[in-house]
């Protein structure tokens, strides 16, 4: 079959641009996506040679007619001005067409991510504001030091104590623990109690960044490949002498951590698209939410990185193995959310600190918090009652359940015919013996979940939003399901 008839047919069915010219450099398929990016009429470009249509584009740096040569050129992010003067950003792939050991044509394919990478730049602008000379009337940015670590269970402490061990180290660090558990908090205790305390702190969530734009916000960009690329430094070079926290460190793709290695163990960095070499002197501490044995085993994290970076390792407890503490915690929490103008300081029930003590906390710290803030807002006279206490998946499954008992007559109420029940909530896990809380908690989770993919059609960004939780962090709930 014709290679042009063949690609023609596929074109409707790509979320891709896709450009083909021939081996003479005659523009043969120029698809609508691709002329909506650049801001070209497909006709204006059709049948007519690429260097006279794209004469802005130097030969040299051209993908299209490099891959006319034989050459490859595999997800390179190219910025260039369309014909408006508009940056654009995409992330193409350049493939020779080969035929009995002929290249007979070359195919460009190119994604958009003009908004993503301007996302990106945002991101490494606001850190250089961030790292710049404050002006006097500006308010500082809060550094959390090792008096915000509250607790006194014996794994906690024995974190808290590696700690600050670490922070008269310079060694890389490692920190393990469940989402909400204060990895930031114990990360910039170790800096601002070690010598880099008055160089930068910076922290950049692996996750948060699409692949293809991480490594140009890590290592920097250089004036590149097609007109309207920047220089730009990158996080390494922003916090050169102080702290780098990769937060979720797994979320790096595995040939990225590959660099970040390098970079560990050499000490200097080199540009996206650059070829200078630039010392930095940047103390790495990673953390991952997953236990990292688990990560290695299914390759989301390379070993010889972990025991690069694990050093000095340290396991956060979850807040449900440290129940003991949670008193102090809610009590600080008051103390931090309870002054509203109207009182000088909320209290607490004992049935409702008891409540507090029977949860299971899936968010930990972090939800223990934002459970005492929800708290605050619903008290009248400063004091927090056990009815002020919720927790998200009890007020879920009760709106749920009250939701289904009005669409359904007839029927009896929740605890008698199961039929009563949503279909997200299995009223078994509420009253089968010999099951703990947690237990019964964390099935009807898996209820609540099952039911929202069902709706969704399997669409985890409209499930995560129904269910009023991070699309990360129903991904990892879903991956820890398929692990058991």
């Amino acid at each position: 079959m014709d290679y042009k008839k063949l690609l023609t047919s596929l074109i409707p069915e790509m979320d891709e641009g896709i450009h083909v010219v021939d081996r003479d450099g005659v523009n043969v398929i120029y698809s609508q996506k691709m002329a909506d990016m650049e801001k070209i009429r497909r006709e204006d470009v059709i049948g007519k040679n690429f260097r006279e249509v794209f004469s802005y584009i130097p030969e040299n740096e051209s993908t299209l007619l490099q891959a006319l040569k034989g050459h490859t050129t595999e997800a390179q992010q190219q910025t260039f001005l369309n014909v408006y003067g508009k940056e654009i950003t995409t992330i193409n792939t350049t493939v020779p067409i080969w035929d009995n050991g002929e290249v007979i044509a070359a195919m460009e394919l190119a994604r958009d991510i003009t908004e993503i990478k301007s996302m990106a730049d945002r991101i490494l602008a606001l850190q250089e504001e961030k790292i710049a000379p404050p002006k006097m009337s500006q308010p500082k940015i809060r550094h959390y030091t090792f008096y915000d670590l509250i607790g006194s269970a014996p794994a906690f402490e024995e974190a808290v104590s590696v700690a600050r061990r670490a922070a008269r180290s310079e060694a890389p660090v490692f920190i393990y623990g469940e989402t909400g558990t204060g990895k930031e908090l114990f990360a910039q205790s170790i800096h601002y109690d070690g010598a880099r305390k008055s160089r930068p702190f910076l922290a950049q969530n692996c996750a948060a960044i699409p692949e293809s734009l991480l490594e140009g916000i890590l290592f920097g960009t250089v004036k590149g490949s097609f007109t309207g690329a920047v220089d730009r430094a990158g996080l390494f070079e922003q916090a050169n002498g102080g702290t780098l926290l990769l937060d979720e460190i797994s979320a790096m793709p595995y040939d990225l951590q590959s660099k970040l290695l390098r970079v560990l163990q050499e000490k200097y960095i080199r540009r996206v698209g650059g070829t200078r070499d630039i010392p930095v002197d940047v103390r790495i501490i990673g953390t991952v939410n997953e236990p990292p044995e688990e990560l290695i085993a299914r390759n989301a994290l390379r070993s010889d990185l972990f025991y690069r970076l694990a050093v000095i390792n340290i396991e956060l407890p979850p807040l449900r193995d440290r129940k003991e503490d949670i008193r102090a915690l809610a009590e600080r929490f008051l103390d931090k959310h309870g002054r509203d103008g109207r009182y000088n300081r909320y209290s607490m029930t004992m049935e409702a600190l008891e409540k507090l003590r029977g949860y299971d906390y899936p968010g930990n710290v972090r939800e223990l918090e934002n459970i005492i803030i929800a708290a605050t807002a619903m008290a009248e006279d400063g004091e927090i009652l056990s009815a002020h206490i919720r927790f998200p998946f009890e007020v879920t499954a009760r709106r749920q359940a009250q939701s289904r008992k009005a669409e359904t007559a007839g029927q009896t109420e929740p605890g008698g015919d199961a039929a009563a029940w949503p279909e997200a909530v299995n009223p078994t896990a509420l009253t089968e013996e010999g099951l703990s809380l947690p237990e019964r908690l964390r099935r009807i989770e898996a209820d609540l979940i099952d039911e929202a993919m069902e709706r969704n059609g399997g669409n985890i960004s409209r499930a995560a939003a129904e269910l009023g939780i991070k699309r990360q962090g129903l991904q990892y709930k879903l991956r820890e399901r398929e692990k058991k």
